[in-house]
């Protein structure tokens, strides 16, 4: 009898592993096969951009990226912030809420790996109807402690970041009159206003076509003159992963439809800018050699993704990160 409710005890961990895990592997495997995310943003690197019209859902993590927490790149509280990272619930500000969630996981889990249960006094919970709920109650505790710290953190961004001000900048071929020009106020040592014009505006969405151009031309030359060379560095590396699977992602058709500035700052001699932007393109992978369709296909799609660009005082912007929305 014992060995029964010890298995039963690690069958429901399983389950709710596995329902934990399940959403992260179905973002994982829907994403595009287009430049893929990554790169640095400067003391901002592990912290999130703001939430904007175009992208109102937070941005995903930089999954790649060669600063280190605690590193001269980092300061104030985007460096504390990042070097406390550790865990689901280690986050800062997340305080008793978090401490509790978390305990309360640890426990359950904990309680049905020795065969007593989430909760281990209502016998009815040892049933299936009792596996569902505890696994429901499980997500949802995780969910409502990750929805809180974001929106105890939120405000804080929200007004250190001065939104869009009115005024559109137009440019050419319409789009980027989407496109808001505004004044952002940095957190963190070194970072100072910095205002958009809308002449960077219009760089921006040339960069947007011009990146995917070179990227589906496999021109990592011209890349080198698009984005900073760690971005460069993972564009290389996808590209030889295309090569030695015998297939070429194709790119084409790119057109802003909207787009929002994030957030501005300057650090030192060095200007960032993150601009949310929503646009459409044609994204296929073919077979290399005979243009046979892999993935993908001739109809226009839509993609929404932060891109932060850099420019050094005296020099033009660059691709620096890019992250999904």
């Amino acid at each position: 009898m014992r060995f029964t409710q010890r298995t039963r005890g690690i069958v429901q961990a399983i389950a709710i592993v596995i329902s934990l895990a399940v959403p992260a592997a179905f973002a994982i495997s829907a994403a595009d096969a287009r430049p893929g995310g990554g790169g640095s943003r400067g003391s901002r690197t592990f912290t999130a951009p703001p939430s904007t019209a175009t992208a109102p859902n937070a941005a995903q993590p930089l999954n790649r990226t060669m600063t280190q927490p605690g590193s001269p790149g980092m300061a104030g509280p985007a460096a504390a912030g990042a070097a406390a990272k550790g865990g689901m619930f280690n986050k800062p500000g997340m305080g008793m809420l978090g401490g509790l969630a978390a305990g309360f996981l640890g426990a359950g889990l904990l309680g049905m790996l020795f065969g007593g249960g989430l909760l281990s006094g209502l016998g009815g919970f040892a049933s299936i109807i009792g596996l569902i709920l505890q696994i429901a109650l499980i997500v949802i505790v995780v969910r409502l402690a990750m929805s809180w710290w974001q929106r105890r953190n939120a405000p804080a961004a929200a007004s250190a970041y001065a939104g869009p001000a009115p005024g559109a900048a137009v440019g050419p071929g319409g789009p980027l009159a989407s496109l808001r020009t505004g004044t952002g106020f940095g957190l963190g040592s070194g970072s100072a206003p910095l205002e958009i014009q809308p002449g960077d505006y219009e760089t921006f969405e040339r960069l947007l076509g011009e990146v995917q151009s070179g990227w589906s031309n496999e021109d990592v030359a011209r890349l080198h003159t698009l984005a900073t060379p760690e971005m460069v560095s993972y564009f290389t590396k996808d590209l030889e992963e295309n090569k030695a699977k015998n297939e070429v992602n194709k790119v084409s058709d790119v057109k802003l439809l909207q787009g929002d500035l994030a957030e501005a700052w300057r650090e030192g001699e060095t200007d960032y800018a993150s601009v949310a932007m929503r646009f459409s393109l044609v994204d296929k992978t073919l077979e290399r050699g005979t243009d046979r369709l892999v993935a993908g296909s001739e109809q226009p799609i839509e993609a929404t993704e932060v891109w932060t660009f850099v420019r050094r005082r005296g020099e033009d912007w660059e691709l620096s990160a890019i992250q999904q929305a």
